[in-house]
């Protein structure tokens, strides 16, 4: 399980999060939500430790992450970020099995189980087909499905995205989510996900946190958290949630009639 225990994140005097607290249990999806610069990808970056907080700290099954060496947080949290320039000569297969290095060591070999766990995140991640061209002749979206991939490629427990379905058609966000539902909830994976749709938050997570000015302002189920009294003032426009027609979950619609 990881926690976040009154988390404040700030960038030299400027709060970018204050006194955050949460949990992301294993077996569950939980999704990050709120407008533009509200710190949903600083929230990732904190809980990988990748950013030292100001205050509070991030905990996995009772252990400070930070105290943690860096190899035993990279086989505990895999990260998935939003935007990262990859090594355009190194083939795909290669950047997936760049997943293990936690593994094997920097100046080590990998051995041909890590081999078979790099080619079979890629099968899950239907780039198998890609694997053996270079990482500079692939679309953005393709990009995005090798770093999601790699991080299966870490056999971690934790797995944290930054807006994953970025530069995905809708075939491959729905292939890409319906995956990480199943790591949650069929292998006990604990997964935090930052997302701009809400609609995708909708349908695939099971709790949602909702960020504004700094503070976490909501947290809860789906149905909870996506309503026009919770997401109306927060957007700064009116929201209209209606039941999905198809499985009744949260629909939310933008009302363009200001």
């Amino acid at each position: 399980m990881l926690s976040l225990d009154s988390l404040t994140i700030q960038y030299g005097s400027r709060v970018v999060l204050y006194d955050i607290t949460l949990e992301v249990r294993s077996g569950e999806v939980l999704a990050l939500i709120g407008p533009n610069g509200v710190g949903k990808s600083t929230l990732i970056r904190a809980a990988s430790g990748g950013l030292k907080p100001a205050r509070g700290r991030v905990s996995i099954d009772g252990h400070d992450l930070l105290r943690l060496s860096i190899e035993l947080r990279a086989r505990k949290v895999a990260v998935v970020p939003q935007a990262v320039r990859l090594p355009e000569a190194f083939t795909a297969f290669d950047t997936v099995l760049m997943g293990r290095t936690a593994y094997v060591g920097w100046l080590g070999r990998e051995s041909e189980s890590d081999r078979s766990i790099a080619r079979q995140a890629m099968d899950r991640t239907s780039t198998t087909d890609l694997a053996a061209r270079r990482i500079g002749e692939l679309s953005g979206g393709e990009q995005q499905r090798i770093l999601i991939a790699r991080a299966l490629a870490q056999s971690a427990s934790i797995l944290l995205m930054d807006e994953p379905t970025a530069h995905l058609d809708l075939k491959h966000q729905a292939g890409i989510l319906n995956l990480v539902c199943g790591l949650a909830h069929d292998e006990g994976l604990a997964v935090m996900i930052a997302l701009h749709d809400l609609n995708l938050a909708a349908q695939y997570a099971d709790r949602v946190a909702l960020l504004s000015n700094s503070r976490l302002v909501a947290l809860g189920k789906p149905e909870e958290v996506l309503t026009t009294e919770c997401l109306s003032p927060v957007y700064g426009l009116r929201i209209s949630v209606y039941p999905h027609p198809a499985n009744g979950s949260p629909l939310v619609l933008a009302d363009i009639q200001q």
